[in-house]
This record gives C-alpha cells, sequence and structure tokens, in this order.
C-alpha cells in the first residue's frame, strides 16, 4: 500500500513538473492576483479587462449577441477548413463534390448543413446586434467609431454568404448570383466594372467560381478576423459596454466593478455552449438546401436573389432600376453610417429606446410602416400592371424620382407630427426615423421571400 501510493505520488510530481512547464499560474484561477495574471498571460483573454462593471453583466443589455457572433464565426472558419478538404472549386466537380461530401463523407452532411445555416444565422445575428447598439445608444461618443467598424464587418460577412452561395454549383444558387449581379448593371459609370471584376468575365462561369472561392475561402475571412479584433480593441479604449440605466438615470462615471472571472466568462461559455447546442440540433434535423446542378440554359420560375438582398429585388418591382439598387441604398447606408456623429441633444447611452416617448413614437413609427408600405405595394402592383399606360412621362420620373419625394415627404409629415405632438428631441426623431425606414425594409424583404410567386406576381404563399 505504501508503495503504490509512493508511485502516484510520482507521478502526480511528473504531471504537477509538465503542467508548471507550460502552465507557470494555477490553471483556474484562485484569488484576485492569479486572476489578473491569468488574464495578461492567456492570449485569446486579451480582449476582456480584469473586471467588468457588474450591470453590463445583465443579459437584458446585449442578449449575449455579439458573443453568438463570434461563435459563429468561428463555427464558420472551422467548418469551412473541413469543407475544404472535399470541394473542388471548378463547374464540372463543384457539384458532385457535394454530392460526394453529403453521401460518402462521414458527418459530411453534418458540417456542410452546420457551415450553412450559421453563415445565415450569422447575419441575423449581426443585424441584432447592430440594432441592439443602436437601440441602447451605444454609439455615442467614444463608441462612434465603432460603429462604423460594426458596418464593415456586417457589408464584410454579407460578403462571405454572397460568394459561398455560389460555391454548390447548383440551379438555386447559380441564379441566385444571376440576379443579385445583374443588380450591378444599374449602378451608372461603375456598375459594368463592378460587375465584371464580380464575375471575372461577361457571364457566370469557371473564372467566376474560381474568384468568388477565393474571395470566400481566403480574402473575406482575414478581413473579418482583423475587423473582429479591431473592433474589440476598441470596445477597451472605449471603457466597455455602456451600463444600462433608466430614462431618468443620470450616467454613472464609476460604477462598481466585478471579477471578469468567473463572473463574465462563465456567461459567455454559457451562451456558447447553448448556441452550438442549438445550432447542432437544427442542423441535424434539417439539411441545407441543393437543387439540381447549375444550368445557365433554364431560369427558374420565379428567380430570386438570396434573402438578404430580397429587399432590394422587392425595391426593382415598385421603383426605377437605378433609384431601386442605387439611388436609395446610397442615401440610406450612408445615413445609417453618419447616424453617430449627428448632432445629438444628450447622451442617451445605456437607455433603450432613448426615452419613455422615445418608446411611443418608435412604435408609432414601426406601425405606421407596417401599414402604409403593404399600401404602397399593393398601388404600385395595381399602377404597373401588364397593358397599363400610367403617363406619357419618363420612367426616371414616374417610377423613380416621383415616388422617392412621395417617401420623403410621408416621412417630413411624421417628423413634423411626432414633433408637434410629443416635442420630441433630435433623439427621439433620429430613431423614429430609423424605425420607420428599418421597418419598411423588413416588410419589403418578407414580401419578396414570401409572397412573389411565378413571374415574380403577387401570391398569398398558404
Amino acid at each position: 500500500m505504501y508503495q503504490e501510493t509512493g508511485q502516484v505520488k510520482h507521478v502526480n510530481s511528473i504531471i504537477g513538473r509538465v503542467r508548471r512547464s507550460i502552465f507557470s499560474d494555477p490553471i483556474i484561477p484562485r484569488d484576485e492576483s492569479e486572476r489578473k495574471r491569468f488574464l495578461r498571460r492567456v492570449l485569446l483573454l486579451h480582449f476582456r479587462p480584469s473586471t467588468v462593471p457588474d450591470k453590463t453583466l445583465r443579459f437584458s443589455l446585449t442578449w449575449g449577441l455579439g458573443g453568438m457572433a463570434v461563435v459563429l464565426v468561428l463555427l464558420q472558419i472551422s467548418t469551412g477548413v473541413l469543407l475544404k478538404f472535399v470541394y473542388e472549386p471548378t463547374t464540372i466537380a463543384a457539384y458532385s463534390s457535394i454530392q460526394t461530401l453529403i453521401h460518402d463523407v462521414p458527418f459530411g452532411r453534418l458540417m456542410r448543413n452546420l457551415h450553412h445555416w450559421c453563415a445565415h444565422l450569422l447575419v441575423l445575428i449581426i443585424v441584432l446586434h447592430m440594432l441592439r447598439v443602436f437601440f441602447t445608444g451605444a454609439f455615442h461618443p467614444p463608441r462612434q467609431f465603432n460603429w462604423i467598424i460594426g458596418f464593415m464587418m456586417f457589408g464584410t460577412i454579407l460578403a462571405a454568404n454572397f460568394t459561398g452561395y455560389l460555391l454548390p454549383w447548383d440551379q438555386l444558387a447559380y441564379w441566385a448570383v444571376t440576379v443579385s449581379t445583374g443588380m450591378l448593371e444599374y449602378w451608372p459609370w461603375i456598375g459594368y466594372l463592378f460587375q465584371g471584376v464580380i464575375l471575372d468575365g461577361a457571364d457566370i462561369g469557371p473564372a467566376t467560381l474560381r474568384f468568388f472561392f477565393a474571395v470566400h475561402t481566403a480574402i473575406v475571412p482575414i478581413i473579418l478576423l482583423l475587423l473582429m479584433g479591431f473592433h474589440f480593441w476598441r470596445i477597451r479604449k472605449a471603457g466597455g459596454l455602456v451600463i444600462p440605466r433608466q430614462p431618468e438615470e443620470a450616467s454613472i462615471s464609476h460604477p462598481s466593478r466585478i471579477p471578469t472571472i468567473p463572473n463574465l466568462i462563465l456567461r459567455e461559455m454559457v451562451v456558447a455552449t447553448t448556441l452550438i447546442a442549438v445550432v447542432m440540433v437544427w442542423s441535424v434535423l434539417v439539411n441545407a438546401p441543393l437543387a439540381d446542378p447549375a444550368n445557365p440554359g433554364l431560369s427558374p420560375n420565379p428567380t430570386k436573389a438570396p434573402w438578404y438582398f430580397a429587399g432590394l429585388q422587392e425595391m426593382l418591382m415598385h421603383f426605377h432600376p437605378v433609384f431601386a439598387v442605387c439611388i436609395i441604398p446610397l442615401m440610406v447606408g450612408l445615413v445609417f453610417l453618419a447616424i453617430p456623429y449627428l448632432k445629438y441633444e444628450s447622451d442617451t447611452g445605456g437607455v433603450w429606446f432613448v426615452s419613455r416617448v422615445g418608446r411611443k413614437t418608435g412604435m408609432m413609427a414601426a406601425v405606421i410602416a407596417l401599414l402604409v408600405t403593404p399600401l404602397l405595394i399593393l398601388t404600385s402592383e395595381k399602377l404597373m400592371a401588364p397593358g397599363r399606360e400610367v403617363s406619357a412621362m419618363p420612367s426616371f420620373f414616374m417610377s423613380g424620382l416621383l415616388p422617392l419625394v412621395l417617401l420623403f415627404v410621408i416621412t417630413g409629415v411624421f417628423i413634423w407630427f411626432i414633433r408637434k405632438r410629443y416635442s420630441v428631441s433630435s433623439n427621439e426623431s433620429i430613431q423614429a426615423v430609423f424605425i420607420l425606414i428599418l421597418t419598411a425594409f423588413v416588410v419589403l424583404t418578407m414580401t419578396g421571400i414570401w409572397f412573389r410567386g411565378e413571374g415574380m406576381i403577387l401570391k398569398v404563399p398558404w
């Protein structure tokens, strides 16, 4: 017995020496000094301070959306690396390599499902995260530029989804990319240039697939990881997350703080584990779609863009193409980028929806957009019915400039009304306009996805 105990001690001593050669401090910190040393020594935790304000740990502040986005990006990269072992980026072999992956490679179907659904979920999570940032006022100084970085990451994630969309080389992917790249033709002067660069030729073909594969697997991941690192660093420089407060509360300059380990890290691990479990179960139960092999001579009816571009495609049904895919998106994009730099009457960081009046006017904006947007869609559909001549005036005016002016008038009347009725501040009026535009675009997107049938005719989906 004594000999066995001595052997056990000897083995434990060896294990201890090996552990100390790798980790000089205890793996699990026992006190505050060990926690700080642990954060300084572990590279991945350099994005986290040693302490955080206790109020920022409330789940209702962030809903874990930023952490979810990080987990999904890591899942995308890891599953994408595995898929590269089987996928062949040629028009001849791409589709068959996907078939091989699904039917012959162990867990190949699961890896593809995970990669597919995580990609779509990532777009949704990023949108919700940016909405959370906006509606909690987390774009005021010193966090202004982080809003811009967030938009850049959103654009990069859309690029990742779009370039990956073509890779299966099936009918769904081929024609969705055809529709999306076709929209570039309506950008004055530079549209055809961009289209030529993206397609790497006049039409979608082998060069396009190689270009999309290279961008999707090399350029986009590098850009995204660099932006993520910059984003986290800017959050640290800004003092962390905004501190939640009620509308009548003053901002807190010196909040009470608690150790990051285990308080923050444990919460992040729980959210990450739950998210991975959910997407894993979903990927087991629901397969990623795969249509027939791509056939350039046979377009499906209807031919739709990917769902995240469905709103733009729907706008093409009602506006002159130059307005639908160039002027209006450019105007809205510039306004959204300028949001942190507009003049505000107060810093509402940490307050959901600015104030109680802001919540009321925001709800009013959403309801108005939900009612008016379908009405405008139906009116446009009626006026532009085949064989109906509305006016002899140029379409650039009738379906472009005139509807745009009408939208400006509707928005202006709404702002005038809420200012007169509720004496809203600039914070509240900007938020109301943001919600008005956002809700209208969501309605357009839902219409394009679910309410367009053969020939892109409006139909009831059930």
